[in-house]
């Protein structure tokens, strides 16, 4: 009978430390960081506080492993979006709002948002995070020792029903030298009918020299997405690089019957990343990347002495990256090779059933999402120059439809895998 009560409770407990994978549904799909300003004024001014169509969230009360705090829909934000963002969590985590399931997230290390417009009430709400306790992925995670309960900085937001949901930019070289740069406005409606709105832009240069400029009109059905692109002319000297971080000025506002509705003003960097054996050259020059990892913790003091030493390359380690570490790094002119949160050493090498996940097929959607996340969330900061697929997880299918997944968006910028022991599923990239 003791043997029977022992084997009883050592199902129990495998039950209570082991959970099974829940796909993220609910999410909306990952984009570069965008804040929203009721004016060109508050757009330029940028200075981080509340405003008309933004509230960050700062107060929040932890009970086990929910975390929860109260939020205002203002008649302001009336036949718009409300959307909720999140920078990253200590594990997989549910979003509710109002007590009731809005969505849940497998993958916390990146920057998540969330449309909470059918669940949100005009008035207060009240929105809960529950971090999953043990994390169905913490298998993908062997960077994390038991973490606590945590989440990083978070807000809501109001968008117009037609709205900017992600902003690319492209720089291509001619063989005369010159230097053509796209920029590509994602936009999306959530309307019910057709909907039409005029989004102007305006690209300025360092000096406040209007480069472009312009405006469009859109009518989308419902959740259907249209991109607004122009091209204009860099001069080679004002291309971002190493040694001279040049940033433009990127403004667009959304125009709906006569109103303007949304402002957004954005520092991009225009440069060409191009690979030749190996070897990467950025705007047709050479570089050789001195390479440091990084986690994404480091602090600017500590990136100082990096330089100083001679490293112009930061790879960072697994986790949450911080937007505004990317921004210093365009700032200063630092190379970065972003990291997909995939690290699977615990599970060990082995490449049979029951082994390491990157070869088990039960795990393709955590390695697909994972990746692209990682993508879309860092492709538009200039220093950015290659993204690692993982670190030291093995290989296997997982890792080979991920590598397959990023080339289809047509990047020039290498994807490697560094454990890859020289198979196919990664760029070759000369690092030193």
């Amino acid at each position: 009978m003791r043997t029977i009560l022992s084997t009883i409770a050592l199902f129990s407990l495998c039950g209570l430390f082991a959970q099974e994978y829940v796909p993220t549904h609910g999410r909306e799909l990952p984009r570069g960081g965008l804040l929203v300003y009721p004016s060109a004024e508050a757009a330029t001014a940028a200075d981080g506080g509340d405003n008309r169509y933004f509230t960050r969230l700062t107060e929040w009360n932890l009970q086990g492993n929910v975390f929860s705090t109260d939020f205002t829909v203002p008649f302001a934000w009336a036949n718009r979006q409300v959307l909720f963002h999140l920078g990253w969590a200590s594990g997989d985590y549910e979003v509710r709002v109002n007590g009731r399931p809005a969505a849940y997230n497998a993958d916390g290390n990146t920057p998540a948002e969330f449309n909470l417009t059918k669940l949100a009430k005009e008035g207060r709400n009240t929105l809960e995070v529950i971090v999953a306790q043990p994390s169905p992925t913490a298998p993908l995670e062997s960077w994390k020792e038991t973490p606590q309960p945590a989440i990083g900085k978070a807000w809501v937001m109001s968008q117009p029903t037609l709205y900017i949901r992600d902003i690319v930019t492209r720089t291509r070289l001619a063989e005369d030298g010159s230097a053509t740069a796209e920029v590509a406005v994602v936009l999306k409606s959530n309307a019910l009918n057709p909907r039409t709105s005029r989004i102007h832009y305006e690209l300025l240069t360092p000096t406040g020299e209007r480069a472009a400029a312009g405006h469009k009109d859109f009518t989308l059905d419902m959740r259907r997405e249209d991109t607004l692109r122009f091209l204009t002319r860099i001069p080679t000297n004002m291309l971002w690089s190493a040694d001279l971080p040049t940033q433009y000025t990127l403004r667009l506002k959304t125009q709906h019957e006569g109103r303007y509705v949304e402002y957004l003003e954005l520092r991009p960097g225009f440069r060409s990343v191009e690979m030749h054996d190996g070897r990467m050259s950025v705007n047709g020059q050479p570089v050789t990347l001195r390479v440091r990892e990084v986690p994404a913790s480091i602090t600017e003091n500590e990136i100082a002495a990096l330089r100083e030493q001679g490293y112009n390359t930061l790879k960072l380690l697994p986790g949450p990256v911080p937007e505004s570490l990317l921004d210093f790094c365009d700032m200063q002119g630092l190379y970065v090779i972003a990291q997909v949160p995939i690290d699977t050493r615990r599970s060990g090498d082995s490449r049979r059933r029951g082994g390491n996940p990157s070869n088990a097929p039960e795990w393709l959607g955590a390695y697909l999402e994972r990746t692209e996340n990682s993508y879309h969330t860092t492709k538009r900061h200039p220093s950015v120059v290659a993204f690692s697929l993982a670190e030291k997880s093995a290989n296997g299918i997982n890792l080979y439809e991920s590598y397959l997944n990023m080339k289809r968006f047509g990047d020039t910028r290498p994807f490697i895998y560094p454990d890859a022991g020289g198979e196919w599923n990664s760029d070759k990239l000369a690092l030193e």
